[in-house]
């Protein structure tokens, strides 16, 4: 049986995975959805279906859509332009330090896969000191 970090991931994880990081706290936006925040400040969010987003054969809103802040623009277009990744981004990101990821599509990662974009999102957005105590009490050394 595959351990839990080899595992595919699961939308449960995201949420389970954001809230083990330190310091996080969870609004509500727009429909309800979580926005994890670290410092007032969000690194993983569920958005509404929105017309940037969508299907590109039926023409119909993805429902699904999760945003995870990156932490360059460097990373987002590794991210994106791995044409096995299901991550993507639409217009209306350009600029903004963060990629898309279809709820549908998350079981396309592994466990400990989702959990580095996690982690990295909340390392983007974090304060430096916090970012230091993280990474200082999560080092491979």
């Amino acid at each position: 049986m595959p351990d839990r970090k080899s595992r595919r991931a699961k939308v449960e994880d995201v949420h389970e995975l954001a809230l083990a990081m330190p310091h996080t706290t969870v609004e509500r936006g727009s429909g309800d959805n979580p926005v994890y925040q670290v410092g007032g400040k969000s690194f993983v969010f569920f958005r509404n279906p929105r017309p940037d987003a969508v299907d590109p054969d039926t023409g119909e809103r993805y429902p699904d859509v999760i945003v995870f802040w990156v932490g360059s623009e460097a990373d987002k277009q590794a991210m994106v332009q791995d044409e096995g990744s299901p991550f993507f981004t639409t217009p209306h990101f350009n600029g903004h330090p963060s990629v898309l990821l279809r709820a549908a599509r998350v079981g396309e990662l592994s466990r400990q896969e989702l959990a580095e974009v996690v982690q990295e999102a909340w390392l983007s957005r974090a304060s430096a000191r916090r970012a230091a105590t993280w990474l200082k009490e999560h080092s491979l050394d």
